[in-house]
């Protein structure tokens, strides 16, 4: 376990803004429970990416002014939101449908834990009995990409790991993982680090990640840190 003496990396706002910087125009894009909400939130200026929720709702937007709440319009999470103009309704078997049809460009989910091989636990820890799958099963195999959006550690343990030791949502299913302090890619060669959150070295990084880490292909050196 290790314990951050000071707090860098990106906040949970700015890590949904570095997470919306990479969906393209035109995608229909998932929103997991938890940080990747936040998400809707951040969509730049001027681009079209189409949000769906798996309880039925396709052309999502950022979260109500407080006290223009609607509770009977809210996301998989029960957190109250916006529709955008064109947005739509539809039972959730026609969601999933969606989903499992494969219509999705990216799915952007939280986890518990991801590992080397992009094996992703999300839906049960250890001594709870009963989990929460959702609807994170079918999204893993059904959308086209997947993306982690979560903090890097979980009470000072890495999330990020060899070997997944809590049961599994889907096994290789991940193709990049959004930390707070950096953006990691899953590839054949193994965890790629691809960008450094301001303030974060390398050796930091690693000390937090139970994965080794590959930094040749992205250029960075040993005690570089990437600034924004």
């Amino acid at each position: 376990m290790v314990k951050d003496q000071q707090k860098v990396g990106w906040s949970k706002i700015e890590l949904a803004s570095r997470v919306a910087q990479d969906l393209e125009d035109g995608w229909f894009v998932n929103l997991g429970i938890g940080i990747p909400t936040l998400v809707a939130d951040v969509i730049p200026e001027g681009r079209e990416i189409i949000l769906h929720s798996e309880n039925g709702l396709l052309g999502l937007g950022p979260k109500p002014e407080p006290g223009q709440e609607d509770m009977d319009l809210v996301n998989a999470g029960k957190e109250p939101i916006t529709l955008k103009p064109g947005g739509s309704f539809f039972s959730q078997s026609d969601s999933f449908a969606m989903i499992r049809g494969g219509h999705l460009d990216a799915a952007v989910l939280g986890a518990f834990q991801v590992s080397i091989e992009g094996d992703l636990a999300s839906w049960k820890v250890p001594n709870d009995p009963l989990g929460r799958v959702g609807g994170a099963m079918d999204l893993t195999v059904g959308a086209k990409r997947i993306f982690l959006c979560m903090q890097h550690t979980s009470k000072g343990n890495p999330k990020i790991v060899e070997e997944c030791t809590y049961p599994l949502t889907a096994p290789r299913c991940v193709d990049r993982i959004y930390t707070d302090l950096a953006v990691i890619y899953v590839t054949e060669e193994g965890l790629v680090v691809h960008e450094l959150a301001p303030g974060v070295t390398f050796e930091y990084l690693q000390e937090r990640t139970a994965a080794p880490l590959n930094i040749h292909a992205t250029g960075l050196a040993q005690g570089d840190t990437v600034q924004q």
